[in-house]
């Protein structure tokens, strides 16, 4: 059996997180482990899945409504222990300064370009491989 890798991916919007699925396949690269997805609308359940343990990387919507991805960044580097990076999701290039705020690991800009995704994807799941090996 190969090895998985767990992406929560948070937006109101399910085309969003339907095009982080398309960008991602099966695989973002294929030096990194498989993805399987867990989706969420809502903050709280970002939060509630955090708590359950076991995600690698988050995929956040700056975009998302009532609270955008910034906030649930930066909320769960403030409360989540050793929280998971996170790949932010912002509506414009522009915006990349507020990512930084929010201490995300990466940014790309929506909509999701997948080449852009995947790369983005894959060097945060490299990253988070070698700190749990």
């Amino acid at each position: 059996m190969q090895p998985t890798a767990t992406v929560l991916v948070y937006s109101d919007d399910s085309n969003t997180r339907e095009q982080v699925r398309l960008a991602t396949g099966r695989r973002p690269a294929p030096d990194v482990p498989v993805v399987e997805f867990v989706e969420c609308a809502t903050p709280a359940a970002v939060l509630r899945e955090l708590d359950k343990g076991g995600i690698d990387v988050c995929v956040l919507d700056g975009e998302a409504v009532p609270m955008g991805g910034m906030g649930v960044c930066r909320q769960i580097k403030d409360e989540v222990f050793n929280a998971p990076p996170v790949l932010l999701l912002i509506g414009r290039p522009q915006d990349a300064w507020l990512a930084t705020w929010s201490r995300a690991e990466a940014a790309v800009t929506l909509p999701v370009e997948p080449v852009e995704f995947a790369a983005a994807l894959a060097s945060l799941l490299r990253t988070q491989r070698l700190q749990s090996a």
